[in-house]
C-alpha cells in the first residue's frame, strides 16, 4: 500500500482572549496533518504548548521525519508499527506525534467505514458532559462570560484561578451560575498551604474538584494538598505521560490526560487503564485545538468520568467539523460518520 502525507500550519483566532495563571492567549497555532491511501484521507492536528517544550515551528521541524516513517510502514492499520517508528525517531514532541497518530487512526477507521469509537471497541451510549472554561480576565468580564455560557446551555463550567483576587472571581462566577457543576483550575499557581486554605473556600462554593493546585515536579506538595483538601484534586501538569500515573496515584483523586501531552489516542487509552488500575478517576482535557485534533478525543468519551474538551469551542471559527457537543454533552450515539468526523 502506498501512503502519501502532508501538513500545514493554521493560525486560529480565539473568540475572546483566554487567560490562565501563566498568561493570555489570543490565537492558537495548530499544525494539520493528512495521511492518504489515494481513496481516503485521515486528518489530524498537533496543538503544541510551549509549556511542554513544543511550538508550531518544532512540530513542523519533526513532521517530515515522522511522516516519512508512516509512509515507510505503509499500512495505517499497523498502528503498533507506526507508534514504534515514531517513538524511535523522537523521544519527546508528543503533540507532533499526536497529530500524526490521530490522522492514522482517522484513516484506519475510514478504510473500515466505522467511527473511531468502534475502532476502539467503545460503547457510544456512554456519554459525558464537557466543561466550558472561563479564562482569567477582569472580574466583571468573567461574570459576563459565565452568564453567556449558562445562556448557551452549558451545565458544567471550569474557571481559571491563580490571581490575587481568586475569591472575588469565584464569588462572581458562582453568583452568575448558581446551578452549574463548577470546577476550578489553578494551573500550578499556588503553594501547597495556599491550596489547602483555598480548598475550604472552594467547598463553600460547591466546587466539584480542584485541578493542578501546585507546580509539577513537587509530588510531596501535591500529596500534601490531596491529603488535606476539602475538595477532590486533579493532576494535570503533574500527569503528562503513562509513567506519571503511578507517580501521582497517591497524590490526587483524578488524572487529567491530554492527547497532546501523551502523544495520541492509543496512548491516552493506555493511560486511562493505568489510572483505573491505580484507583483514580479519569478526565480527558485538551489544549486550544481545532476539531481536526479534538474530535479524536471526543471518541474516547465512553472511557471517561469527566471531560474538558472545549478547545474548539473557544475558537472564533473552526475550519473543521467535529463531534457535536450541544451544551457540552459529548454524545456519540448518533455519530455514524467514519473516522473522527473531522472534515
Amino acid at each position: 500500500m502506498t501512503l502519501t502525507t502532508a501538513f500545514e500550519r493554521v493560525s486560529l483566532p480565539l473568540a475572546h482572549p483566554f487567560g490562565i495563571s501563566r498568561g493570555v492567549q489570543t490565537e492558537a497555532e495548530n499544525v494539520v496533518v493528512r495521511v492518504s491511501d489515494g481513496e481516503h484521507t485521515g486528518v489530524g492536528a498537533a496543538a503544541p504548548a510551549t509549556y511542554y517544550g513544543e511550538t508550531a515551528a518544532t512540530v513542523e521541524a519533526v513532521l517530515p521525519d515522522l511522516l516519512e516513517a508512516v509512509e515507510a510502514v505503509g499500512d495505517p492499520h499497523n498502528l503498533d508499527g507506526i507508534d514504534a517508528r515514531l517513538d524511535s525517531l523522537v523521544g519527546d514532541n508528543p503533540a507532533a506525534k499526536a497529530g500524526v497518530r490521530i490522522a492514522c487512526c482517522d484513516l484506519a477507521a475510514k478504510r473500515l467505514d466505522v467511527p473511531l469509537y468502534r475502532l476502539f471497541g467503545l460503547d457510544p451510549t456512554e456519554t459525558v458532559t464537557s466543561s466550558y472554561t472561563i479564562g482569567i480576565d477582569e472580574t466583571d468580564v468573567m461574570r459576563e462570560k459565565t452568564a453567556e455560557a449558562v445562556d448557551a446551555g452549558y451545565t458544567v463550567l471550569k474557571t481559571k484561578l491563580g490571581t490575587d483576587r481568586d475569591e472575588e472571581i469565584l464569588e462572581a462566577v458562582r453568583g452568575a451560575a448558581p446551578d452549574v457543576r463548577l470546577r476550578v483550575d489553578a494551573n500550578a499557581a499556588w503553594t501547597p498551604r495556599e491550596a489547602v486554605e483555598m480548598s475550604d473556600v472552594l467547598a463553600a462554593h460547591d466546587v466539584e474538584f480542584l485541578e493542578q493546585p501546585v507546580p509539577p515536579g513537587t509530588p510531596g506538595g501535591l500529596r500534601y494538598v490531596h491529603e488535606r483538601s476539602a475538595v477532590p484534586v486533579a493532576a494535570d501538569e503533574s500527569c503528562v505521560t503513562l509513567a506519571d500515573v503511578p507517580r501521582v496515584a497517591d497524590a490526587c483523586d483524578i488524572a487529567n490526560l491530554k492527547l497532546m501531552k501523551c502523544g495520541g489516542p492509543r496512548q491516552a487509552v493506555e493511560m486511562v487503564h493505568a489510572a483505573r488500575a491505580h484507583g483514580l478517576e479519569v478526565m480527558l482535557g485538551c489544549m486550544v485545538e481545532t476539531n481536526a485534533a479534538i474530535a479524536a478525543a471526543c471518541h474516547l468519551a465512553p472511557l471517561l468520568d469527566y471531560a474538558d474538551l472545549d478547545g474548539s469551542l473557544l475558537l472564533a471559527e473552526d475550519p473543521y467539523d467535529g463531534v457535536p457537543m450541544p451544551g457540552g454533552v459529548v454524545d456519540l450515539s448518533g455519530v455514524e460518520a467514519p473516522g473522527t468526523g473531522a472534515a
